[in-house]
């Protein structure tokens, strides 16, 4: 089956997001704008098809655009992570697995995304065509580890119980805010209290 759309065009809300991008650059180094707009294409989709994906078609559109040859703007899309070149689920879940990650469990996460996606894999769809479970590399929010991210946003401090509960508020079309799932500000040390004149203490 052929999942690639036979054209793509930018709507009005791409469109001015390009508009403001460009006026970044001097108008011959417009080229450096590749990432930008594959993120808007990317997340034009997501608005779209609920699916956050740049496809084939759209590499050729963002080419014209930028008055660059395609295979530059394939050899980016190929090369960076952070674009799917695939229809992936609603949501994507993504679950660092680096060292502090997996120190604080993040294999526990795995489990309870597979478990209640009944995804096997990772890359995976789940067959409701909800959920794609991938694994990344360090999200840069160590200190609140373990993390899952859902597109773009952080749950931090998560456990099996919070990610298992998070995953079913999705399902039902909710999305909890993101941050900490526990109780503490930020990246503040746990069981830690900050005062503006004495910094962390303890919460007693």
């Amino acid at each position: 089956m052929n999942k690639q759309p036979a054209e793509f065009a930018f709507d009005q809300e791409s469109e001015q997001q390009i508009e403001k991008i460009l006026a970044k650059y001097p108008a011959a180094r417009k080229a450096s704008a590749v990432i930008p707009l594959l993120y808007i294409v990317q997340n034009q989709m997501k608005r779209v098809t609920k699916s956050a994906w740049v496809p084939k078609v759209a590499m050729v559109v963002v080419a014209k655009r930028l008055e660059i040859a395609p295979v530059r703007v394939f050899e980016i899309a190929t090369f960076y992570t952070m674009f799917n070149l695939e229809p992936i689920g609603q949501y994507h879940l993504q679950v660092c697995s680096t060292t502090p990650c997996w120190l604080r469990g993040s294999e526990d996460i795995v489990a309870a995304c597979k478990k209640v996606t009944g995804i096997k894999e990772f890359g995976q769809t789940s067959e409701d065509g909800m959920f794609t479970l991938s694994e990344v590399e360090c999200l840069g929010a160590c200190a609140n580890a373990p993390i899952l991210q859902v597109d773009h946003d952080y749950y931090e401090d998560m456990t099996a119980e919070s990610t298992i509960e998070l995953i079913e508020l999705l399902r039902k079309g909710e999305k909890p805010a993101h941050g900490p799932m526990i109780d503490r500000l930020n990246s503040a040390p746990v069981g830690k209290k900050i005062t503006q004149n004495t910094g962390a203490e303890d919460v007693k």
